[in-house]
C-alpha cells in the first residue's frame, strides 16, 4: 500500500528567488516554503509579478490561491538556499513554542517503535534512563508544559530543544524515522 503525502493548506515563505535558481535552466520566480501543519519543505511558483517575503504566510491548498500559481513540489533540506535554512531555524523555534501543547502531548502519548526502541529514545539527549522516568511520570499525571517536564524529570536536557533538534535531524534525513516532519 502506497503511503500518501499529507497535503498542506498554508506555507510560510523561507526564501524568494525572483529569477529562479542560478543552477536551473528554467527561469522564473520560485519560493521555498515550509508547510505550516505537516512541516513539509516545498517549492512554489508565485503568480506573475508577485513578490513573496520571507516569513509571509501563503495559501497553497487546492482552492483558488491568491499569490501562488502552483506548488512545484517537495524539496530536500540540502536544496534550500542559505537564506531559507536560516529562516527555517527561526521558524521551527517559533512553531515549537506556538504549538507547545501538541509537542508536550507527544511526550504524554508516544509509544514504542519496536520491542527494542521507544519513540522517546530517538529524541536528542534522551536515552533509556530518561525514557523510563518520562513514562513513569506521565502515568502519575500528564505533562502540562515543557517546563513541567523539566521540573519533574531530573537532569533532562531541555525538551523544547530536543524537539527542535529532532525536527532538524528529520529534515536532514539523518535516520529513517519521522516523528514530526511530513
Amino acid at each position: 500500500m502506497e503511503k500518501r503525502t499529507p497535503k498542506e493548506e498554508y506555507g510560510i515563505v523561507l526564501d524568494f528567488l525572483p529569477h529562479g535558481h542560478a543552477s536551473s535552466a528554467r527561469r522564473g520566480a520560485v519560493a521555498q516554503v515550509l508547510g505550516e501543519k505537516h512541516l513539509i519543505l516545498l517549492e512554489v511558483v508565485p503568480k506573475k509579478g508577485l513578490f513573496l517575503k520571507p516569513g509571509e504566510r501563503v495559501y497553497i491548498g487546492p482552492e483558488k490561491r491568491e499569490k501562488v500559481h502552483h506548488v512545484a513540489g517537495r524539496v530536500r533540506y540540502k536544496q534550500l538556499t542559505e537564506t531559507a535554512k536560516i529562516e527555517l531555524q527561526n521558524l521551527i523555534e517559533k512553531i515549537v513554542e506556538e504549538r507547545e501543547k501538541e509537542f508536550v502531548d507527544f511526550f504524554n502519548k508516544c509509544g514504542p517503535i519496536s520491542t527494542r526502541l521507544h519513540t522517546l529514545e530517538i529524541l536528542p539527549g534522551i536515552g533509556k534512563k530518561h525514557m523510563w522516568e518520562i513514562i513513569e511520570e506521565r502515568k502519575k499525571q500528564p505533562f502540562k508544559s515543557f517546563e513541567d517536564i523539566r521540573e519533574r524529570i531530573k537532569l533532562i536536557p531541555d525538551p523544547k530543544q530536543s524537539i527542535i533538534k529532532r525536527i532538524f535531524e528529520e529534515f536532514q534525513e539523518k535516520d529513517k524515522y519521522r516523528l514530526f516532519v511530513g
